[in-house]
C-alpha cells in the first residue's frame, strides 16, 4: 500500500541532484576488449511516467538510483555514482587522492577515477579504504591502483579478507548463482523487466580484483592518517557486513557509514545467501554512531545512494534506521517467544506508521517479511519445532505426491490456474510449482507458473523480489540465464593467504571420491617463507602449519619447492615446470582429480 506515502515530498531528489558536476556520456563502460560491463543507457526508460507493470514506490526508487555522475559532498569529498551497483568516494589529501569502495569491477573502478579526474585534475591515487567484505566494495581495486602499490595504504576492518573469501570463494559459486536472480542478470531492461533493485541499478560483469589490506582497524576510536587526511574510525562487526567500519573525516566534518545507513530497508539475510545479520547490533552501532559523531558531522554519506546534509537531517535518518532494525529484531523476538514461526511472524508483523512512512525505511532491498524470518532463522535455525517438518520428502517427492493426490499434474496445473483467476497469486504460485516439479518438461505448468511469477514481479516494491520472480519466469520459459560467472578469479585467488586457498580447495574435494585415498603433501613456498602440509584422509582435506612449538613431523609423500604464483598455475592445470618436487609427482594430479568443479548454471525453479 501506498497511501501513506509522500511523493509530492521531492528532498530525496533534491539531495541525489545536490552538487552535480558531470557525468560519464554515454554511460557505457567496456573491457579492452570491447566487451561491455556496464551500460546505464539501458535505464533512461526510467525517465517516464510509473507503468502497471512497476509498483509505483519502486520507480520513484529506480528514478533516484539511476541519477549518475560525479557530486560533491562538501569541499574535499566527492562521490562517483551509478557507474556500478554502489558509490565509489574519493577524498582529496595533501598529494593525491583516497580512494573508498572501488565498486565490483575494474573497468568499472577506472571509468569512476577518469570521471574524478576529469573535473578535479589528475590525482594520483594515495589511498585505499575498504569499508566492508562485500565484492562490491572491493572489486574493482586494480582499477584504481593498476601497477605497484606497495607504497599506497590499503585499509579495512579487521576480518576483512576472511569474510570476503567466504562469501566469494567458499560458498561463490551458489552465491552467484542466486545473485542472478536477486540483480536480475539476463532480464530485459525495461517497464516490464528489471528497473533496478533497491540498492542500485544492477551489477557491473569485469574483473574481479582484490588487494589485500595493510592497516586494519580494529578498534572504535582508531585513528589513522592518509595522504595528511586524519581518519576516525568505529568498528561495526555483524552489522550489515561480518566485517564493517564507519568513519569520520574531522577536518571535513563528514561521516562515512559504510553500507550501515542506506535509503532504503536492507537485508538482516539476503536473498543471493550470506551470514545471517545481527539486526540488533545493527540497531546499537547506528545509535553509536549518532553519540559518537552528532556534533562532530555536517553531512553523513554512504556506500550506495545519496548523502544527507546538516546534523538534523542525517541523525535523523539514521536514528530512523535504528528504530526500525530494533524494531523488527525486538518485536519478532516477542512473537517467536509466543510460539509463532518465521512465515507466521512475517505475515503478523507490521511497522508502525511512523516507520513505515520512512522514503528511506521502504523495503526496496530487504524486506520485513524476509528480515523477520531471517531474525527467527538467527535465534532458531532452520527447524521450526513441528514434528512434521522434521524429516519432509524433498521437492520433487513433495511435488509427485501433490500432484497424485490432485489427479494428475494437469489437474494441478488446472487448479493452480484457478488459484491465479481468483488472485491468491501466492498459492496459485505454491501448486504450480510442485507441477514443475512433478514434471518438469510439462509445457503447461511452466507457461503458467511463468505468468504467476510475471505478476508477482510487477506488483512487487521490493527491487530483489521483483527480479527473482521476473528471472524465475524467463528461466521457466527459456532455460537458465547465460551469465559468465567466476567466483574464483585469479586475481582474487592470488590475493588470498595460504591458508584460505587451502580451504576454497577443501570445499571442493568429493568427499565419497576421496575416501580411499589418504596421502600428505607439502608446500614449501620460497617467497612467502615457511612450510604448509596438507593431509587427505579419508575425504577430509585438513591444513597444519609448522611452527616451533609444533613443528612439521616426518617426510610427506610429496614437497612441493615453489612459489605461490607458481602452486596456483600448477592448481591451475599448468604443470610442474620450475617446481622442485621431492616424492611422488603424481600427487598433485591426484589431488586435482579430486575436486569437484560446480555447475555455474545449476537449476533454481525447476529439479
Amino acid at each position: 500500500m501506498t497511501e501513506q506515502l509522500d511523493f509530492e515530498n521531492t528532498t530525496d531528489f533534491d539531495d541525489a541532484t545536490r552538487g552535480y558536476l558531470g557525468a560519464l556520456d554515454p554511460a557505457v563502460i567496456t573491457t579492452a576488449d570491447g566487451r561491455p560491463v556496464w551500460d546505464g543507457t539501458a535505464y533512461d526508460f526510467l525517465t517516464g511516467a510509473c507503468p502497471e507493470t512497476a509498483h509505483p514506490s519502486l520507480w520513484r526508487q529506480g528514478q533516484l538510483c539511476n541519477l549518475q555522475g560525479l557530486f560533491e559532498v562538501c569541499a574535499g569529498i566527492y562521490q562517483v555514482r551509478n557507474l556500478d551497483l554502489s558509490n565509489m568516494t574519493l577524498v582529496e589529501g595533501e598529494r593525491g587522492v583516497i580512494v573508498i569502495d572501488p565498486l565490483i569491477s575494474a573497468e568499472t573502478a577506472a571509468a569512476a577515477l577518469a570521471l574524478y579526474r576529469r573535473h578535479r585534475g589528475d590525482r594520483p591515487v594515495t589511498g585505499l579504504i575498504y569499508t566492508h567484505s562485500h565484492v562490491d566494495h572491493f572489486g574493482g581495486a586494480r582499477g584504481v591502483l593498476p601497477g605497484d602499490d606497495a607504497q599506497v595504504p590499503v585499509l579495512a576492518p579487521a576480518g576483512f579478507l576472511e569474510h570476503a573469501v567466504s562469501e566469494n570463494v567458499y560458498a561463490g559459486n551458489a552465491m552467484t548463482r542466486r545473485a542472478v536472480f536477486m540483480y536480475g542478470t539476463g532480464l530485459e531492461r525495461g517497464p516490464a523487466g528489471q528497473l533496478g533493485c533497491g540498492l542500485g541499478m544492477t551489477t557491473s560483469t569485469g574483473t574481479v580484483t582484490l588487494i589485500p589490506p595493510t592497516v586494519d582497524i580494529t578498534a572504535t576510536g582508531q585513528t589513522e592518517t592518509v595522504d595528511g587526511v586524519e581518519i576516525v574510525f568505529q568498528l561495526t562487526p555483524g552489522t550489515e557486513a561480518p566485517a564493517e567500519m564507519n568513519f569520520l573525516f574531522p577536518q571535513h566534518r563528514a561521516l562515512c557509514m559504510a553500507e550501515n545507513a542506506t535509503h532504503n530497508m536492507h537485508n538482516v539475510l539476503t536473498l543471493r545467501g550470506a551470514l545471517v545479520r545481527d539486526s540488533r547490533i545493527w540497531a546499537r552501532y547506528l545509535d553509536d554512531a549518532v553519540a559518537l559523531f552528532g556534533e562532530r558531522a555536517d553531512v553523513a554519506f554512504a556506500s550506495h545512494h545519496w548523502p544527507a546534509w546538516g546534523a538534523e537531517n542525517w541523525t535523523g535518518w539514521l536514528t530512523g534506521q535504528r528504530d526500525m532494525y530494533a524494531y523488527l529484531h525486538d518485536q519478532t523476538l516477542r512473537l517467536l517467544n509466543r510460539g509463532l514461526t518465521g512465515p507466521e511472524i512475517a505475515e503478523e508483523l507490521r511497522l508502525p506508521p511512523a516507520l513505515d512512512r520512512l522514503w528511506a525505511n521502504r523495503g526496496y532491498y530487504g524486506s520485513l517479511s524476509h528480515n523477520v524470518k531471517a531474525v527467527y532463522q538467527r535465534y532458531m535455525g532452520w527447524f521450526d519445532g513441528n514434528p512434521a517438518h522434521l524429516w519432509e520428502h524433498p521437492p520433487v517427492e513433495t511435488a509427485r505426491r501433490y500432484a497424485a493426490d490432485y489427479g494428475g499434474v494437469d489437474a494441478l496445473v488446472a487448479k493452480g490456474r484457478e488459484y491465479a483467476e481468483r488472485g491468491d497469486l501466492r498459492f496459485a504460485a505454491t501448486l504450480l510449482n510442485h507441477a514443475v516439479f512433478a514434471e518438469p518438461g510439462h509445457d503447461g505448468a511452466r507457461s503458467a507458473l511463468a505468468a504467476v511469477y510475471d505478476r508477482l514481479g510487477h506488483g512487487a516494491e521490493n527491487g530483489t523480489w521483483r527480479n527473482f520472480f521476473l528471472v524465475g519466469a524467463g528461466e521457466l520459459r527459456h532455460g537458465e540465464t547465460e551469465v559468465d560467472i567466476d567466483t574464483a578469479d585469479p586475481q582474487m585467488m592470488l590475493a588470498l593467504p595460504i591458508d584460505m586457498i587451502i580451504d576454497a580447495l577443501a570445499v571442493r574435494i568429493d568427499g565419497m571420491r576421496a575416501a580411499d585415498t589418504d596421502f600428505t603433501m607439502d608446500w614449501h613456498l620460497t617467497d612467502l617463507g615457511g612450510t604448509v602440509r596438507l593431509t587427505l584422509s579419508r575425504g577430509a582435506l585438513t591444513r597444519r602449519t609448522g611452527t616451533s612449538e609444533a613443528p612439521l613431523r616426518g617426510k610427506a609423500d610429496v614437497t612441493l619447492t615453489l612459489t605461490k604464483p607458481a602452486l596456483l598455475a600448477a592448481l591451475g592445470g599448468g604443470g610442474l615446470d620450475g617446481v622442485e618436487v621431492d616424492g611422488d609427482p603424481r600427487l598433485l594430479a591426484t589431488l586435482a582429480g579430486l575436486l569437484d568443479t560446480p555447475d555455474p548454471r545449476f537449476p533454481i525453479v525447476t529439479p
